[in-house]
């Protein structure tokens, strides 16, 4: 009796390799993170009293709020199979759109603080949505490969940033915008960590429970086979990088919101760069098709306090991109291995 329980079991095990093997390879996915994490955690909490004092915490709590936001987006266009290189730029866009549009609002309309953040928001959060249309436009519909199209997005981009400012910071935004909002703490932690939470349970919402969370995964994972089930593979690849932009252009005002100006140099190709990593780290497959964001948040919870570690360890700023360079390399190198065992398998 015993033996043909054995037998049975083993051979539905056999007939699911697809199922166990991902099991294996998501719980392997999530344990590196938090392992990494805690590692990193416990060393420096060991070496520096700093680091876990309650500024630092409140810092790196603060710095990966933004790195989630625009990581989050760069996810999901990863998972359909692109890249957006243009969020950094995309960041300083919004800032300075939002800081120049309440400016000119204020004046005209002073004491008016509700319009005035209301139209400065609308119009930072419309930037990005526009470089996204762009972005997407040109990858759905003139079949330009997203690598390129966001390329010369992320030039054009941050050029208009530089040529509206000068390179000068803006002002004139209303003082409750920055005290009030950008500077505020509702019980002991930053709006911004608060503004990432709600980014974070809306992504895996619609990652999980949307069509559009679904098609984004079969467009990745296979374009061909989306396209003869039925899926509207442009509207959905436009959509991604629409929703990308918007979420770059969010952190950028959350950062103009906390500085309490606007500035060109905000994101930049640093965020692109600690997006993108977040995002492969966070185990988002470079061929599409496969990710989560509530990993991928963890990833920017990591990389901000690796950031945070090398900068209380006095490890100079020009070999800090040699640590996120290898950390990138060894998780796409960790992710072909999988992909190649579950090949084999």
């Amino acid at each position: 009796m015993n033996a043909h329980a054995s037998s049975t079991n083993a051979a539905s095990l056999a007939a699911r390799p697809g199922i166990t093997a991902s099991g294996r390879s998501l719980l392997g996915r999530i344990g590196f993170l938090p392992a990494l994490l805690i590692l990193v955690v416990v060393g420096m909490s060991a070496v520096d009293p700093q680091f876990y004092g309650p500024i630092n915490i409140l810092n790196i709590l603060r710095n990966a709020s933004f790195l989630t936001i625009v990581a989050c987006g760069q996810a999901l266009v990863i998972i359909a199979g692109g890249f957006d290189l243009s969020v950094g730029a995309v960041v300083a866009l919004a800032s300075v759109v939002t800081a120049k549009t309440m400016g000119m609002l204020a004046a005209a309309f002073p004491g008016n603080d509700a319009l005035v953040i209301a139209g400065g928001v609308a119009a930072g959060l419309g930037s990005g949505a526009a470089v996204g249309l762009v972005n997407g436009l040109c990858v759905a519909r003139l079949k330009v490969s997203g690598f390129v199209v966001t390329l010369g997005t992320m030039s054009a981009t941050a050029g208009v940033a530089l040529m509206i400012t000068s390179g000068i910071p803006v002002y004139g935004m209303p003082q409750s915008f920055v005290r009030e909002f950008g500077r505020a703490q509702f019980f002991g932690l930053p709006t911004a960590i608060y503004v990432a939470l709600i980014v974070l349970l809306v992504m895996v919402f619609v990652q999980r429970r949307t069509l559009f969370g679904r098609y984004v995964y079969a467009i990745g994972g296979n374009a061909d086979a989306a396209i003869v089930s039925g899926v509207g593979i442009r509207r959905h690849l436009v959509g991604t990088y629409v929703l990308s932009g918007v979420l770059a252009a969010l952190a950028g005002i959350l950062l103009t919101a906390q500085v309490g100006s606007g500035q060109a140099s905000f994101g930049g190709d640093r965020m692109m760069l600690q997006s993108i990593a977040a995002a492969v780290i966070g185990g988002v497959s470079l061929r599409g098709g496969v990710g989560r964001v509530e990993i991928v948040a963890v990833s920017a919870l990591f990389l901000t306090i690796l950031g945070n570690a090398l900068n209380l360890l006095h490890i100079d700023s020009r070999l800090q991109p040699v640590f996120l360079g290898v950390i990138m390399v060894a998780a796409v190198a960790l992710d072909e291995l999988g992909r190649r065992r579950k090949a084999r398998v």
